[in-house]
C-alpha cells in the first residue's frame, strides 16, 4: 500500500462561470464585428492600439535583427530538431488499398487540413519553444495555410525572439491577437484573419475556455490546464537532480502539479530537503514555492510495480523514470503525455531542444490522447470502389441489415444492386423481404 509522504488535492479543469461568461462575450463579440472586434478587445485586455492585425515582412526581419547570432542560432537548433524528429514520424505512417474480395477494393488515406490556426501564448515567460512545436507537425503534415496568433507586448509588436521562432518554423501568416479573442478569430475568421479548420495551441484559462467554444465549428487539440511531472526514482537516483526537475516544472505556474514516486525513503527525504535548499536560489522562487507546497506530492512504494500503478492513474503529462533501469518500467507504463528515461533525460530537454513535442495533454488526458504531432493536422479518411460483380456480392448482405434496421430507402439502395443469380440466391437464403429494389421470386431475372 502506497503512502503518501506529502499528499495534495486533486486537480480539476473546472472553469469558474465567469470566465466561461467572460469568453461567450469575447467569442460572440468577434464573430459579429470581425477585424474591429480584435482590435476592440486588445485595446481592452492588452491596452494596445494596433490597425494592422498582420504582421507585416518588416516586422519580422526587425524582430531577427534583435536577436543575437547566438539567440538564432539556439532557435534555429530547436526549429531543426523537432523538424527532424517530426519528419521522421511522419515518414512512418501511411495509408493502405487492398482488394479484400473480387470486385472489392478498401482503404485508408492520410489528408492534411487544409488550414490550421496555431496560438502561442504570451503569459509570465513567453515560450520561445513553443511556435515549433505547434508550427512544424503542421507544416510536415502537408497543411496548406498554417496560420499563427500571438498576444501583442506593451508597444503592439509580437516578442522578437517567439516571432523569430514562428517565421523559421515555418507559419504562413502571422497575426497579433490574444487570448480568447486570438481562438475565436482563428474559428470564425474576421475579415483578415482567415477561418481555419483546426485550432492547436496551449493557453490560460481564457484560452481553453475558448478553444472549449468554438470546438464543433473548428477541430482542436485538446484541452490542457497546468504543467505536470512524475518523476519514478529509485536508491540510484541523485536527490539534486531529482530535486531541480520538480522544480523545472513547479516555476512555469502556482497550479502545476509535481510528484516523485520512490522505492526509497532515504531518496524522498534527501529529495525533499534539497528541494527546499534549492527554491531560495530560484528567480521563480514565489512561484515555484507557492506550487510545490499546494500541489506537490512524495509517494512511498512498495515496489516498481506499484510506482507504475500510481503513475498511470496520474497520467501525467511528463513522466520521468530516474532508475538504475529504465526500460524495465517501460512495458508497465502506458499513460503519459512525454517519457524521460534515465538519469541523463530531464523534462526540459523535451520541452525545449530534443526534438519532441512539449505540447502535451495534463489532467489524466494523457489516458486518451497523446500530445501534438503530425497526425494532430491529419485526417484518416477511408474509401472503397466496387465493380458491379463485388457490389452484388456485398448487397445481400448489405439489405438484410437495413431490414433488420427498418432503413427502407437503405435497403432500396442495397436491393438495386443486386444484379446475378447467385445474388439472389443469397438473399433468398437471408430470408430477405425485399423493399422494392429487387424481385427475389423463382425464376426472376
Amino acid at each position: 500500500m502506497a503512502e503518501y509522504l506529502k499528499s495534495a488535492a486533486d486537480a480539476s479543469l473546472e472553469i469558474p462561470q465567469d470566465v466561461t461568461e467572460s469568453v461567450r462575450e469575447i467569442v460572440d463579440t468577434v464573430r459579429e464585428r470581425g477585424d474591429e472586434g480584435v482590435r476592440e478587445l486588445t485595446r481592452k485586455f492588452d491596452n494596445v492600439e494596433r490597425e494592422e492585425l498582420r504582421v507585416a515582412d518588416a516586422e519580422i526581419e526587425a524582430a531577427a535583427a534583435e536577436l543575437t547570432d547566438a539567440e538564432r542560432r539556439t532557435i534555429d537548433n530547436t526549429v531543426e530538431n523537432v523538424r527532424a524528429f517530426h519528419e521522421e514520424q511522419f515518414s512512418n505512417l501511411e495509408g493502405f488499398e487492398r482488394e479484400f474480395e473480387a470486385g472489392v477494393t478498401l482503404g485508408t488515406r492520410l489528408v492534411p487540413v487544409e488550414r490550421a490556426g496555431v496560438y502561442v501564448p504570451g503569459g509570465r515567460k513567453p515560450l520561445v519553444a513553443a511556435p515549433a512545436m505547434t508550427i512544424v507537425p503542421a507544416v510536415i503534415a502537408g497543411v496548406d495555410t498554417v496560420v499563427a496568433c500571438a498576444p501583442p507586448q506593451a508597444d503592439g509588436s509580437v516578442q522578437p525572439a517567439q516571432l523569430y521562432a514562428m517565421d523559421r518554423a515555418g507559419a504562413d501568416e502571422i497575426y497579433v491577437a490574444g487570448g480568447a479573442q486570438a481562438i475565436a478569430a482563428m474559428a470564425y475568421g474576421t475579415g483578415t484573419i482567415p477561418g481555419v479548420d483546426k485550432v492547436t495551441g496551449p493557453g490560460n484559462v481564457f484560452v481553453i475556455e475558448a478553444k472549449r467554444q468554438v470546438f464543433g465549428h473548428v477541430g482542436i487539440d485538446f484541452l490542457a490546464g497546468p504543467t505536470e511531472v512524475l518523476i519514478i526514482a529509485d536508491g540510484t537516483a541523485d536527490p539534486e537532480m531529482v530535486a531541480t526537475d520538480l522544480l523545472a516544472q513547479a516555476e512555469h505556474d502556482p497550479r502545476s502539479r509535481a510528484a516523485l514516486v520512490t522505492t526509497d525513503r532515504d531518496l524522498a527525504d534527501d529529495a525533499v530537503d534539497a528541494l527546499d535548499e534549492q527554491l531560495p536560489t530560484l528567480r521563480t522562487e514565489e512561484i515555484a514555492r507557492e506550487s510545490w507546497a499546494e500541489n506537490g506530492e512524495v509517494v512511498l512504494c512498495a515496489d516498481r510495480a506499484e510506482c507504475a500503478e500510481i503513475a498511470n492513474d496520474w497520467a501525467p503529462e511528463h513522466l520521468q523514470v530516474m532508475t538504475d533501469d529504465p526500460r524495465e518500467l517501460l512495458d508497465d507504463l502506458h499513460s503519459y503525455g512525454s517519457l524521460f528515461l534515465g538519469h541523463h533525460a530531464p523534462v526540459v530537454f523535451g520541452d525545449k531542444a530534443v526534438g519532441t513535442n512539449h505540447t502535451l495533454p495534463t489532467l489524466e488526458v494523457a489516458k486518451y490522447s497523446g500530445g501534438i504531432n503530425v497526425t494532430t493536422y491529419l485526417k484518416l479518411l477511408t474509401h472503397q470502389e466496387l465493380t458491379a460483380a463485388g457490389a452484388d456480392s456485398i448487397a445481400p448482405w448489405a439489405a438484410k441489415i437495413c431490414e433488420l434496421e427498418g432503413t427502407h430507402a437503405h435497403q432500396v439502395s442495397a436491393e438495386k444492386r443486386i444484379t446475378s443469380a447467385e445474388g439472389r440466391e443469397l438473399a433468398r437464403d437471408l430470408e430477405l423481404e425485399p423493399g422494392g429494389g429487387v424481385d427475389l421470386s423463382e425464376g426472376a431475372e
